[in-house]
């Protein structure tokens, strides 16, 4: 990984989404870098049990519904040691579909639960080849257990990717989401 630099970042208090579109307060989403890293903090869903996941717009698009293939393994472990494990985990997987991803799977609600990660995009500007991301996660899960995850795949479609939005499944959300470009 090259040196980062900080583009933008959003503080969610209450709020139903996350969005970094190009050209908008002053977010830089374009063939500027070929790498851009988004880093989330203390991602809190006000409705217990909601997952956490992005998706992205082709340039020109607005409906946040590009086709993506992933691929999800998870390590996790319960508070009371009943029970641990790793896993592939089909249900956080797409095959050409377009629903938003999941990075955070069923977060808990309450004042010690929560979800942080990184997300990699890799050259989103390009329209020669898809763009691919990779994500590395850690949730704290409204069961009481803790979820590791290791999270790849690809946006497909050659379009320039320009804007990704952060958002739970259900209801509103606290949390912090930094963008940075990588040179």
């Amino acid at each position: 990984m090259g040196r980062s630099t900080l583009i933008k970042t959003l503080t969610a208090t209450g709020d139903s989404s996350l969005d970094f579109v190009d050209g908008t307060d002053d977010v830089t989403l374009d063939s500027t870098y070929d790498e851009y890293m988004f880093v989330f903090t203390d991602m809190n869903p006000e409705t217990d049990g909601a997952y956490l996941g992005f998706q992205c717009n082709a340039a020109g698009e607005s409906d946040y519904d590009e086709t993506i293939t992933s691929s999800t393994f998870r390590a996790f472990h319960y508070e009371d040691d009943s029970n641990a494990g790793v896993s592939y985990n089909t249900t956080a997987d797409q095959a050409e579909g377009t629903a938003f991803q999941y990075l955070g799977y069923g977060t808990g609600s309450g004042g010690d639960e929560c979800c942080a990660g990184i997300l990699h995009l890799f050259s989103p500007a390009s329209t020669t080849y898809v763009t691919h991301f990779y994500a590395k996660v850690n949730d704290y899960q409204t069961n009481d257990y803790l979820w590791d995850a290791y999270i790849a795949g690809y946006i497909n479609t050659t379009a320039a990717i320009n804007a990704i939005q952060f958002k739970y499944s259900a209801g509103d959300f606290d949390g912090v989401v930094q963008m940075y470009g990588i040179a």
